[in-house]
């Protein structure tokens, strides 16, 4: 037992040591950010429950959340480049406090949409900044680490949130909308009091007294870069299929919704516990062959469901995806801060959050046609295929490790 306990002292400290204090406290603000995430899981469940709208028009505002979450991913990559990743980090938890209570009390369709519209981009407009963030303060050879500390950190918060929204659910959903604002405004005051600046200073430009800046059209000119984000854009698609196609299928088979929440349930379990000794497992590996295992992982992951019969079949194969998901998170974070220049971290970030985001918004359309035309079982096995095809593509991309890009010149 005594043992047990010194290898197990021995992995956490090896996990968390050696990081700056700076990501302890932005550490922490993607905690308490994710403990107050209610809304976005329980927004469907308002609309069609407590508003009384249709299941076309809920699916029509996640869409719209998700539009904005895209547009505020590339805005805000560019805000922390040129204002500073602190201002535009507050700045969205400033707003999204104010935003998150008003959707609580609006009632005409059209400006529920609109604050719809306005909370997804003001919710997701952290992401890049605080990406950038990891990649200022953490030494390149414990970026991976960190970015995976703090992927666990958001995936507990979720966890924790999922549970608490449940209940706080039983007093009205008003009310849950309040407690979300009361969360991002506590997470704004943290930033504002504790999280300090990280942007790097400017480097001299062709101009005395300018500095040269990366564009967002570079950025996009990237071919490398953009390959990644498309590669990165599928295999998020296949990794959403868990909490959009999973259910449809669960359903069709008879399987409740308590047995689709103790299949996805595996999938939160499995990141807590395993996301920091996996990290340092692969830590320091080949990037390439990572990312193709990661994306086999979630193809045939997906694949298995259609030869699931039973909640426990369910389960297995939503471990078998998330050990994907686990690997691929980390990895291809700190690809992304490899290949970004000091002075265009905010946009990099940007724009591979845009993959994330617009997955979000692309899964549950494909999912739905696909099913309603060609069955359940011809979606899972076509994760397969794309789980492959991104794989080969992982390795043909990536044969040789990417350096940092060089500083373009501003167009």
């Amino acid at each position: 037992m005594r043992e047990a306990t010194t290898v197990l002292k021995t992995a956490v400290s090896g996990s968390v040591s050696g990081l700056p204090r700076a990501f302890w406290w932005l550490f922490a603000s993607t905690l308490v950010n994710r403990l107050g995430a209610f809304v976005s899981t329980f927004l469907a469940l308002y609309l069609t429950v407590e508003r009384g709208y249709s299941s076309t028009y809920a699916g029509a505002l996640a869409a719209l959340y998700g539009l904005g979450g895209v547009i505020a991913s590339l805005g805000s990559g560019v805000m922390a480049d040129r204002i500073g990743r602190r201002p535009t980090l507050f700045l969205s938890h400033l707003l999204t406090a104010p935003s998150v209570a008003a959707l609580g009390f609006v009632e005409h369709p059209a400006a529920i949409a609109g604050a719809t519209f306005v909370v997804g981009m003001t919710s997701n407009a952290s992401r890049p900044a605080v990406q950038a963030m990891l990649t200022d303060i953490v030494a390149p050879k414990d970026r991976e680490r960190a970015f995976a500390l703090n992927y666990w950190a958001f995936n507990l918060g979720f966890a924790v949130s999922t549970t608490l929204a449940g209940l706080v659910a039983e007093h009205g959903f008003r009310t849950l909308f309040l407690a979300e604002a009361v969360m991002m405004a506590v997470c704004a005051v943290l930033v504002f009091l504790r999280v300090a600046e990280t942007r790097p200073a400017k480097r001299p430009g062709t101009v005395a007294g300018e500095a040269a800046e990366v564009s967002l059209s570079s950025v996009l000119r990237n071919g490398r870069f953009m390959t990644l984000v498309l590669l990165s854009f599928l295999v998020t698609t296949l990794l959403m299929q868990g909490s959009v196609a999973l259910p449809v299928t669960m359903g069709r088979s008879g399987l409740s919704s308590a047995d689709f929440g103790v299949a996805i349930a595996a999938n939160g379990v499995l990141v807590v516990l395993l996301q920091i000794p996996v990290t340092r497992l692969i830590e320091h590996r080949n990037p390439a062959w990572l990312l193709a295992l990661a994306s086999l992982f979630a193809g045939y992951g997906c694949a298995l469901t259609a030869l699931a019969d039973s909640v426990a079949a369910y389960a297995l194969t939503v471990a078998v995806w998330t050990i994907g998901e686990i690997i691929n998170s980390p990895i291809q974070m700190g690809l992304v801060a490899r290949m970004s220049p000091e002075q265009g971290r905010g946009r990099y970030q940007g724009v591979y959050v845009t993959s994330v985001v617009s997955a979000s918004l692309t899964a549950p359309l494909v999912s739905g046609y696909a099913i309603d035309r060609f069955g359940s079982d011809a979606l899972w096995l076509s994760c397969a295929v794309v789980g492959t095809l991104v794989a080969a593509a992982y390795v043909l991309c990536l044969r040789q490790a990417p350096e940092r890009t060089a500083l373009p010149d501003a167009p």
